[in-house]
């Protein structure tokens, strides 16, 4: 009872751009369930400013700083309110999240179901109704009828028997093709006139009829796993009921007009058959295998991403994505369109941050432990920009569990740095081109091998293990990224929760790091990548550590990409380098000893990664499994590149409820578990370590 007093003081609310923040009193009355703030404490005995109904709201921290939290009443009104530090923060969310689901609960207990009812869309409300208001004359069109019935007074709802199942089964199937019927007849109505499939009512109703769908698929996949407990007398330990895939996938009606109804299977391209068709992963060869980087040829294929043209035409289509959504949604599940997709998997994207393996292996060069934190934090900045393949934010593709990506790097000896004044070094492309040609008939001796591997360890959640090592350099990095994607309102946030090990064997050093978080904003316009948060670097054995942070573009003003840091000695807490820039820029290094140095990423030379032909990679490589997909995006056919889509998750879906009941666990190939991290199976530091035990006892 004492958390649901009324509380009161002042908080900073976000007016708009040209305001900005103002101090206003703000008064949390639960007996009422409301949020009202006033002028000032002297003005409360007057009629509030503002008031929000608390009642279905939804009460989000932000992440832009521990201050910040926004309040989204169900009428779509939005507070955005900064206390003034985080534990006040904490105290407003905590009571008014409290006083939100009660006055929630309470509705639900207090309303009875709606009387039995149909309605036409078309003109079977009042008057008075806006949607009556805005098309006048509509009133021939009668397409569908939507029916809610209750059960007479007095009569219970008999408890579910097993046996009753099938009746539920057949009852499911009746209201999926009536969905299906009432998305066919809006997806057919004209895109201009009075009432057309853009409509935003209409796409609210087909966004709200598949959550419906979705939900009851998942309310019957419970009662289907508690018949089966009842089958087998309990569950298995450790088992627990999770929400599934929607069952209806968006991809079905992405495309306003004909329904988009998938061929049978006897007409389905070959490439979706042989999709569907590939055998379980388990039943596949697990055991890693050894790739031969003298197989791998320098990768020719350029996707970049610069075409807007698709976004801007599938604007119905994002419409319709977001009437789904809601704030702080984790969209770890959510079928996303095809056309945002990237022609490349999330773990090549990975490896196209090792883009310059010049300054990763001049790490180990550095002749004291400042200069190499230096120069891993140089090089750590400079990943991310050619890690993004051009301005626009599109997504890459969703690893499949088991997926694997392979690829290398050759580095001449000559390019790589070894004094503090040359990490940096720039070529034309044409240049590049004729270096690659000279390294083909280079010796073994003349250049580095830089290997990377990567492998999608966990579907739910999202998890991807990758691994680098250069041999000659006894360096190897080791890192596992669990991807979590929240809706933002007109931005989508993708938090990097996972940790890298940066190990230089030479020196027997250790560096821990994570990865900021990345944001897609203005998702309904043109999309761009923004990335922020705060990073650290940490060399225990050393004492140095680094402190970067990635700052989000602010309200008002401001630049875009914007990122600063510094390295000390903890010990003697003397900065060692400042850093400040643009991540996909200009970067500007200044040393303790005075001196400057900037940094054009634009013209920062690009190693093309050496990538095996498609024909000698496993069906699990990531550039085979996506081929299909690949190939139609440049092609621009976006519903083939959705269906070859749609056959990959299916088969990934089969594969998972197969081995839910057979309780056969996933066998990871190349990486292992190892407390709350996946270590590469077979790292540098344990091969190095082995052989200098057999040398110790040799000798």
């Amino acid at each position: 009872s004492d958390h649901m007093e009324n509380i009161y003081g002042y908080l900073m609310k976000y007016t708009n751009l040209v305001t900005g923040w103002q101090y206003r009193f703000f008064v949390l009355n639960n007996d009422a369930g409301l949020l009202e703030y006033f002028v000032n404490e002297q003005s409360r005995h007057l009629k509030p400013r503002g008031t929000l109904q608390l009642a279905g709201a939804v009460i989000s921290p932000s992440d832009e700083d521990s201050h910040t939290f926004t309040v989204n009443a169900a009428s779509g009104e939005q507070y955005k309110l900064r206390a003034t530090d985080a534990k006040e923060r904490q105290h407003w969310v905590s009571r008014l999240q409290i006083c939100t689901q009660h006055h929630t609960e309470a509705i639900g207990k207090n309303n009875p179901p709606l009387k039995s009812r149909s309605f036409s869309l078309a003109s079977q409300g009042s008057a008075n109704s806006p949607g009556v208001q805005r098309r006048p004359s509509q009133n021939a069109v009668s397409f569908f009828n939507v029916g809610h019935h209750r059960l007479p007074a007095g009569k219970r709802v008999p408890i579910m028997q097993p046996d009753h199942l099938v009746d539920v089964r057949e009852m499911m199937s009746q209201a999926e093709g009536q969905q299906r019927d009432l998305i066919r007849s809006i997806e057919c109505l004209p895109v201009s006139g009075h009432l057309t499939s853009l409509d935003q009512d209409l796409l609210m109703l087909k966004a709200t009829s598949m959550a419906t769908m979705n939900c009851l698929n998942d309310c019957f996949h419970i009662l289907q796993l508690q018949h089966a407990s009842q089958q087998k007398g309990s569950l298995p330990a450790g088992t627990t009921i999770s929400w599934l895939e929607p069952k209806i996938s968006l991809a079905n009606h992405f495309k306003n007009g004909a329904a988009q109804n998938f061929p049978a299977e006897i007409n389905k391209p070959a490439s979706v058959r042989e999709e569907q068709s590939i055998a379980e992963p388990c039943q596949l060869t697990r055991e890693p295998e050894e790739i031969n980087p003298d197989e791998e040829l320098e990768d020719i294929s350029d996707d970049k991403e610069d075409d807007l043209g698709a976004v801007e035409e599938q604007r119905s289509v994002i419409l319709h994505l977001l009437s789904q959504l809601k704030l702080g949604m984790d969209l770890t599940r959510v079928v996303l369109p095809t056309f945002i997709l990237e022609k490349r998997s999330l773990l090549e994207m990975y490896a196209d941050f090792m883009s310059h393996p010049d300054l990763f292996i001049a790490i180990t060069n550095g002749t004291t432990p400042e200069e190499r934190m230096i120069r891993f934090v140089e090089y750590y900045l400079t990943s991310f920009h050619e890690g993004r393949k051009g301005a626009i934010a599109k997504k890459p593709y969703n690893p499949i569990i088991g997926e694997t990506f392979h690829c290398s790097w050759r580095m001449p000896k000559s390019d790589v740095a070894t004094d503090a004044g040359s990490n940096f070094s720039a070529r034309s492309p044409s240049e590049q081109v004729t270096l690659s040609k000279e390294l083909e008939g280079q010796t073994e001796l003349d250049y580095y091998t830089v290997k990377f591997v990567a492998e999608q360890v966990s579907h739910h959640p999202p998890v991807s293990g990758f691994y680098a090592e250069c041999v000659e350099r006894k360096m190897c990095v080791n890192a596992h990224v669990w991807t979590k994607s929240k809706f933002l309102g007109m931005s989508i946030g993708v938090t990097m929760v996972g940790e890298g090990l940066l190990s230089l064997l030479e020196h027997g050093e250790e560096y821990t790091f994570s990865l900021p978080c990345a944001y897609a904003r203005s998702i309904l316009t043109v999309p761009w990548v923004e990335l922020g948060g705060k990073v650290n670097i940490n060399c225990a054995k050393t004492g140095y550590s680094a402190s970067i942070n990635f700052h989000t573009k602010p309200f008002y003003g401001g630049k875009l990409h914007r990122v600063t840091g510094e390295v000390k000695q903890n010990t003697t807490n003397t900065v060692a380098c400042r850093v400040q820039g643009e991540w996909n820029s200009v970067l500007e290094f200044t040393y303790s000893n005075g001196e400057t140095k900037c940094v054009d990423l634009t013209k920062l030379s690009v190693t093309r990664k050496r990538v095996r032909p498609l024909e000698k990679q496993g069906p699990f490589e990531s550039r085979r499994l996506w081929q299909h997909v690949t190939e139609s995006l440049r092609d621009g056919d976006i519903d083939k590149a959705t269906e070859h889509k749609r056959a990959l998750e299916e088969r990934q879906r089969n594969e998972e409820r197969l081995r839910a009941e057979t309780e056969t666990p996933w066998c990871t190939k190349y990486f292992l578990k190892e407390g709350d991290g996946w270590i590469y199976h077979k790292p540098l530091w344990k091969t190095v370590s082995a052989a200098q035990t057999q040398q110790t006892d040799t000798n």
